[in-house]
This record gives C-alpha cells, sequence and structure tokens, in this order.
C-alpha cells in the first residue's frame, strides 16, 4: 500500500512538471489546433473529422480538443479544458485568432476580386489543359517518380502532385479527400507569393530594391542602413528567434499578436547587414507591412496582390490570410490549390510573362535566385535555391517556394520544369533529392 501511495506521489509530481513546463506552451497548442481547423474547414472547406485525425494529429497539437461552429465561421480549442482559443473566419481574409484586442464589429475591407474565365488551357488559362504528346518523356520512368512521391504514405504522407514540362500537364495525382480544386495551406512558400508584390512593384517602377527601409523608428540608429533587399534576403542583423518549439519571436507572432508587421520591427541589430543571414518569418511581415505603406488606402493594399497578379494569371482560388490589423501574414498564410500553385511556379519559369504581358521584370528572376551571402548558396531573395548542391542529383539552377511539412514548387529552368508537391512530411522523411531526380531522369 505505502509503494503505492509512493508510486502515485511520484507520478503526480511527474505531471506537475510536465504540466509546469508546458503550460505556457498551451496557448500555442490550442491558437494553432483552432487557426488550422477553422481554416482547414471554412478556407478549404474541408471536414472537421479529417483535420483532427491528420493534420493536427501531431505531437503536442494532437492534446487539444477543437470544436467547430458552422454558423458562427469559427473554431475553438483548449487543452484539457486550459487555454482555450477561438479562431473566426472572414470573407476575403481567411481565418485569425481572436484575443482580447479582436472587434468583431469592426468594419473588415475585404480584397476585390478580378476574377476572368476563358479557354485558355491550363496552366496559362482556365481551360481543359492540352492532351499532348511529348516525345522527350519516358513515360515508365516518369511513372516511377510519381510511385516514388507516393511511396510508403504512413512516412512519406504525400497529398497532391503535379508536373509541368513546357508549360504542359505532364503529371497530376492527389491521394483520397483531396482533389485539383482542394486549396492547400502554403505555410511559408507564402514568403514566395510576398516577394513577387515587390517584384511587381519594381517593374511599374515605383521601388527598388536599394532603398533603406521605410521605417521612421529606425532612422535614430543603425538599423537605417537597412534596405529592402536587406530584407528580402533575411540579412538584415536583426535579432530573431525561428524557432517552434517553445514560445519564441516566430510563435509568439504568428498566435498571439494582433500585428504581425511589429515583431520584427521592434527588434535590434545583433550584426551590421550582410554580416549574417538568419531566416527570418518576422521580416516577411515586416515587409508586408511596408507593402501597406505604399498605398493611399487599406482597399487598395488588399486588392494589390490579386489585381496585379494573382488573379491576372488565374490563381483564383488564393487566399491571403490577414491578421487583426489588416496585414497579410506573408510569412506564413496563404491557400491555393495545386494547380494554381503550378500557374505560380510556371509564372517564374516563363520570366514574368504571361499571355502577352510582362508581369514583372525578367531581370526579377536573376535577382530572386542570386545566392544570399552566407546562406550557402540555399537561399536566394524570399526563395529557396540549389545553387550550393543541397540536392546533389538535380540541376543546380532550380529555386523553389518551401513551407511547413513539405509544401514545395521547385522551377527547374533548364529542364522546363515545375513540380509541385504537398504534404504533411518534408526532409527526411520525404527524399526531395531522389524524387526530383527521377522527375528529370524522366525528360531527358
Amino acid at each position: 500500500m505505502k509503494l503505492l501511495k509512493r508510486i502515485l506521489i511520484l507520478l503526480l509530481l511527474v505531471i506537475g512538471v510536465v504540466v509546469y513546463l508546458n503550460y505556457p506552451k498551451l496557448t500555442i497548442i490550442s491558437g494553432y489546433a483552432s487557426k488550422n481547423m477553422a481554416s482547414s474547414v471554412f478556407v478549404a472547406e474541408r471536414s472537421a473529422a479529417s483535420i483532427t485525425q491528420n493534420d493536427n494529429n501531431v505531437p503536442l497539437i494532437k492534446l487539444a480538443n477543437t470544436e467547430v461552429d458552422v454558423q458562427e465561421k469559427s473554431a475553438s480549442s483548449s487543452v484539457y479544458g486550459l487555454m482555450e482559443r477561438k479562431a473566426v473566419y472572414r470573407e476575403g481574409l481567411g481565418t485569425v485568432l481572436v484575443n482580447d484586442e479582436y472587434d468583431p464589429n469592426a468594419t473588415n475591407f475585404k480584397p476585390n476580386r478580378f476574377q476572368q474565365q476563358d479557354t485558355i488551357p491550363y496552366p496559362h488559362g482556365q481551360g481543359v489543359p492540352l492532351d499532348s504528346i511529348i516525345v522527350e518523356i519516358n513515360q515508365d520512368q516518369l511513372n516511377q517518380a510519381i510511385a516514388m512521391a507516393f511511396g510508403n504514405q504512413e512516412v512519406q504522407k504525400t497529398r497532391t502532385l503535379l508536373i509541368l514540362y513546357k508549360g504542359h500537364l505532364i503529371a497530376e495525382k492527389y491521394v483520397e479527400g483531396f482533389t485539383k480544386d482542394t486549396p492547400i495551406l502554403g505555410w511559408s512558400m507564402t514568403k514566395s507569393v510576398l516577394a513577387t508584390c515587390y517584384g511587381v512593384l519594381e517593374h511599374q517602377g515605383k521601388l527598388e530594391m536599394g532603398w533603406p527601409a521605410p521605417i521612421t523608428e529606425w532612422e535614430k540608429d543603425d538599423r537605417k542602413e537597412i534596405t529592402l533587399n536587406h530584407l528580402m534576403r533575411m540579412q538584415s542583423g536583426l535579432e530573431w528567434d525561428e524557432d517552434y518549439s517553445k514560445i519564441s519571436d516566430v510563435t509568439q507572432m504568428l498566435f498571439l499578436e494582433s500585428d504581425m508587421t511589429l515583431s520584427q520591427r521592434e527588434k535590434m541589430l545583433v550584426a551590421r547587414p550582410t554580416e549574417v543571414w538568419n531566416y527570418s518569418s518576422g521580416t516577411s511581415n515586416l515587409l508586408s507591412g511596408i507593402l501597406r505603406q505604399q498605398f493611399r488606402s487599406h482597399q487598395e493594399y488588399l486588392d494589390f496582390p490579386y489585381k496585379a497578379f494573382i488573379d491576372k494569371i488565374g490563381m483564383h482560388s488564393m487566399v491571403l490570410e490577414a491578421d487583426i490589423a489588416g496585414n497579410y501574414v506573408g510569412s506564413s498564410y496563404s491557400w491555393a490549390n495545386t494547380r494554381d500553385w503550378g500557374r505560380f511556379g510556371q509564372l517564374y519559369l516563363d520570366r514574368g510573362h504571361w499571355n502577352g504581358e510582362q508581369i514583372f521584370d525578367e531581370e526579377w528572376v536573376e535577382y530572386i535566385t542570386k545566392p544570399t551571402v552566407h546562406s550557402e548558396d540555399q537561399y536566394g531573395a524570399h526563395f529557396w535555391l540549389n545553387a550550393g548542391g543541397k540536392y546533389p542529383d538535380v540541376p543546380k539552377d532550380l529555386f523553389s517556394c518551401n513551407g511547413y511539412q513539405g509544401q514545395y514548387v521547385f522551377m527547374i529552368p533548364s529542364k522546363d520544369l515545375v513540380v509541385v508537391r504537398t504534404g504533411l512530411a518534408e526532409e527526411p522523411e520525404f527524399d526531395v533529392n531522389s524524387f526530383l531526380s527521377a522527375v528529370v531522369k524522366s525528360v531527358q
């Protein structure tokens, strides 16, 4: 009996220590669970059961109990009844985590969409993809590459796959529950979408990447040396902790802040610009705030990405989610179906040229694919690179949009390829090098 009491006391102590150490994380856990649930249900139109069974069934997040209110268009989560968080849906702006600063009665602007239907074959239009026989393609090798991507689903967890070759759809596959119309959360692929806004503005002659960042507070100290280019390349020298395993700069920004553009803006220098490379989602949201400054009204800012290129190239499924303050969360929250992510890749493969119009300068592609100092040739300007040979069996001119849990849009100019892969696992569970190598070999 005494032994049993000691065991129970020890168990309670262990539980107490675990709760004490993890209690601050509970708001992040419930915040992630409710936000992901609400967006997946009301933006992607997937079932709550599927989200619980798959998307939120990951370490720590699966501890949260989440309920969906269809009428209110919201989702609420808590961990054993503690730290309840709610995320609500707003038309055109996706979902947002509610806090004490959220006013449900506030006037919410929403972006105007500029969607037109046409009969031009996909990817350059809304029409049916061309049914073309391309002699350069080794179909057996291509089928092997596709099988490789979807093999061992318990580990690789690939959900959707699309391959474009010379602007032709040559492969497309979806797991059960996903179709060509299902929006996928791009996570940090959103950074590349945000960067494209700057490429368009530069093409229009409205800004230059060498300009100092237009932040009044920085004019009083050494931060005045930071340029738009430094921010786009993640080499500003500003302090930032991109650690998702604890309450850090990035988790506090994404799950606690009302205005995500301020998180990086308020940080001080830890190095001079270009001295270090430090991946920072806060920098991307800072750039979203600077983008907003380029317009006379909030409405113009909200409309710009859609009017400038998203709807222009037919990415009609895309939704850019905004924070409570109405800023696009340029670091993390964009949704689009797999075909529309393919359009985005094709836009870059075509060097900004789309149906007779130049969306951004051809030189913009040279800019975003130029390796950033101290990044080991793996990063350009809000795009990832293979210039340093990260994928040894894939052409070094590959550049890509990368997102959490293995969301990818790969562009390989030397092979005229765009490859989109989405899922719930990234490297090493999903072997990018072997998969892409197999794809490349199929078109040689």
